[in-house]
């Protein structure tokens, strides 16, 4: 019986949210993710929240790092103000979408301060305007070097 809901739930999910490859605001969303991390860098407080969901929320790089956007606000809000926040620079972003192009989640290379990261994120189609709903910040490390990032992590 379990099966069968979640092979109905599958199907039901598969009509309603056709994935398109090829939307036609994808320049759009290049642009809005590229003012977000804009606004980092210039340190504007309402520029950078005002691209987000009301539900947004943030991954970082550490463990304990899950903001609700309340609580990304109330973190970041310090760095802002004293006029530097991040300055993260990306690349080779990759898009793919779904819901009738209304979802749109992509991946990209980012430089930063930690050097390469990867972000990837979730965006919405909100009365006809995109808003960032989900990012995750990822710092890379090759696989050759992850016992040794173990070990440091222990320390």
């Amino acid at each position: 019986m379990k099966n069968c809901f979640f092979g109905f739930l599958f199907l039901l999910l598969a009509f309603t949210c056709k994935a398109q490859s090829t939307p036609k605001d994808i320049n759009s969303l290049d642009q809005q993710i590229d003012n977000w991390h804009v606004a980092a860098a210039q340190a504007n407080f309402e520029t950078y929240f005002a691209l987000t969901t009301s539900n947004f929320v943030f991954l970082g790089t550490a463990p304990g790092e899950r903001w609700s956007k309340a609580e990304f606000m109330a973190f970041s809000k310090p760095y802002f103000d004293k006029g530097k926040a991040w300055d993260f620079k990306p690349s080779n972003r990759n898009w793919q979408f779904a819901c009738e192009g209304t979802i749109a989640y992509f991946d990209e290379d980012l430089a930063t301060w930690m050097e390469g990261c990867r972000g990837s994120g979730i965006c919405v189609l909100e009365n006809g305007e995109w808003k960032l709903a989900y990012y995750n910040l990822t710092v890379l490390i090759e696989n050759e070097k992850i016992k040794s990032f173990i070990q440091l992590r222990k320390h």
